[in-house]
């Protein structure tokens, strides 16, 4: 193949560039290509503006007179591999090593958070995937009523049957698999964030954001729980990715909007933060009849119809949308919009000129100590105290006679996705009345409006449970129940140095003797 001349490379350079897509393209797929007839133009003005694209805007002028150079593909004007400004191997477009790091430290963030936060991070996950594979368990209202989709659960419920399959359904494989995989996802979204930043912005701007990011204390509290808000995140985070910004080099419509409709389908309310950013890729797409046909209903249908395929095997639909206006609020519920703040404080610890070493250093140790408090101390009980219900799965003798009885307010413990064998077990129960009842009470508040009361009319006549747990805080007011019956503390839990209502510091578990 023979070298072009300069005559050649002349006239090549003044050949006008083939016409490219708009930035928000209707077609699926990669949307980056070279520019467009116009692009002379705008680049222009965009020299002689104050704005640019990115997150957000150039402080500075450039003169009308600085020429853009156009980088063409042609290997005539490549790099030498090995030449200067490469950045090693490669994993998922992004430096190997900054990707195996950010996985370590994610992998240590799992097993250094060995607390509860809610009880979805159970009742909504692992104990309904455990329900799927292995046939018994429990499974609250929601499901009950099929008020909850199978799309987040079906992923553990995969785990589950595949260690199933290998003889391998270990108790703490069952407990500890999940979070890791959760955590190598949420590891694979940190280096997105990171990955976009540097499209949009610079190295310099995505290393501060990065460092935000694994800063954040509450990222750190929940990003390898099992929680539907937190793999809501991780969609968020991989769909603010391809999402077609101006000067994105990896926007794709079709991915973007796929991954929105998937953050959906697990929790609705993730489309909260999306409105505004699809509105606006609506408004500024040229062929916008293009973007609906092609897009927006192909896509739309697709995935709502996977998930209804997989809500269908596993329950009847038609109550799944009816009670979507219950009121409900938890702090939780805005951890999606926390990669949206890392973009912002990662920006201005860059634009600090001053105070930046102390900035870092408070940002570490403000961060630090909450995340160490609240993953290893704070609501750990919920927790060990299983461990110790676990133990009497050991024995297959225990099986034969033991029982339990969690008298803690409902859902405060994981179920048998913690325990892995058919240990008969109750707990309080509070599921909501959904007839219009205006005197209904649940279970949990008739409990605790007389608990000693409750307990002597619960079990005149019926089988006392061999273990009773439940807060310190119960303990003086049902003492006369426990001497009557025979029970002794055999466990003393630490829980938090914050008790309040009816959670107690502590988890007690009683034993009644056998006569």
């Amino acid at each position: 193949m023979r070298s072009p001349s300069p005559q050649e490379l002349r006239q090549g350079q003044g050949r006008s560039p083939a016409p490219g897509r708009h930035a928000g393209s209707a077609q699926c797929g990669s949307e980056s290509g070279p520019p467009g007839p116009e692009a002379p133009r705008r680049a222009e003005s965009d020299m002689r503006a104050v704005g640019g694209g990115g997150f957000f805007p150039r402080g500075r002028t450039r003169s009308a007179d600085t020429v853009r150079l156009r980088k063409r593909k042609s290997a005539l004007y490549s790099a030498a591999p090995g030449a200067g400004g490469e950045r090693g191997p490669d994993l998922i477009g992004e430096n190997i090593y900054l990707v195996l790091f950010t996985i370590t430290l994610r992998v240590l963030n799992c097993f250094l958070v060995q607390t509860s936060f809610v009880p979805d991070e159970y009742w909504q996950s692992l104990e309904v995937a455990h329900h799927m594979v292995f046939n018994y368990g429990y499974l609250t209202w929601e499901w009950a009523e099929g008020l909850r989709g199978y799309s987040y659960p079906l992923l553990f419920a995969t785990i589950y049957r595949v260690l199933q399959l290998l003889a391998k359904d270990d108790v703490q494989l069952l407990i500890w698999i999940p979070r890791l995989v959760q955590a190598l996802l949420s590891a694979l979204a940190d280096v997105k964030l990171y990955s976009l930043v540097r499209h949009l912005e610079n190295a310099e701007t995505a290393k501060w954001v990065y460092l935000c990011q694994l800063c954040s204390w509450f990222t750190w509290y929940c990003c390898t729980r099992t929680l539907t808000n937190t793999m809501e995140t991780v969609l968020t985070i991989f769909a603010l990715f391809y999402y077609p910004m101006e000067g994105s080099k990896t926007k794709s419509s079709c991915k973007y909007l796929t991954l929105v409709t998937l953050a959906f389908i697990i929790r609705p309310t993730a489309v909260i933060p999306w409105i505004p950013l699809v509105l606006r890729h609506f408004w500024q797409e040229q062929k916008k009849a293009d973007l609906v046909l092609y897009s927006y209903i192909p896509i739309g249908l697709v995935t709502l119809g996977i998930s209804l395929i997989i809500d269908r095997i596993f329950f009847v639909v038609p109550y799944l949308f009816c009670y979507s206006t219950l009121s409900h609020k938890e702090f939780r519920f805005i951890y999606p919009v926390l990669p949206f703040c890392m973009v912002f404080c990662g920006y201005s610890l860059k634009q600090l000129k001053t105070w930046k070493k102390s900035a870092i250093t408070f940002l570490l140790l403000s961060n630090l100590l909450p995340a160490l408090y609240t993953g290893l101390i704070h609501q750990r009980g919920s927790l060990d105290v299983m461990m110790h219900m676990q133990q009497l799965c050991n024995n297959s003798s225990n099986q034969s006679w033991a029982s339990v009885f969690v008298m803690m307010p409902c859902h405060s413990t994981p179920f048998y996705s913690h325990v892995h064998c058919p240990l008969p077990m109750r707990f309080l129960q509070c599921p909501p009345d959904l007839t219009g009842n205006e005197s209904y009470i649940d279970e949990a508040d008739i409990f605790y409006s007389n608990p000693l009361k409750w307990l002597n009319e619960e079990f005149y006549n019926g089988t006392l449970p061999t273990h009773l747990v439940f807060f310190s805080v119960l303990e003086q007011e049902i003492s006369s129940f426990l001497a009557l019956n025979g029970y002794e503390k055999t466990a003393t839990v630490f829980h938090t140095h914050m008790p309040q209502g009816r959670i107690g510091s502590h988890i007690y578990v009683y034993t009644r003797r056998v006569k």
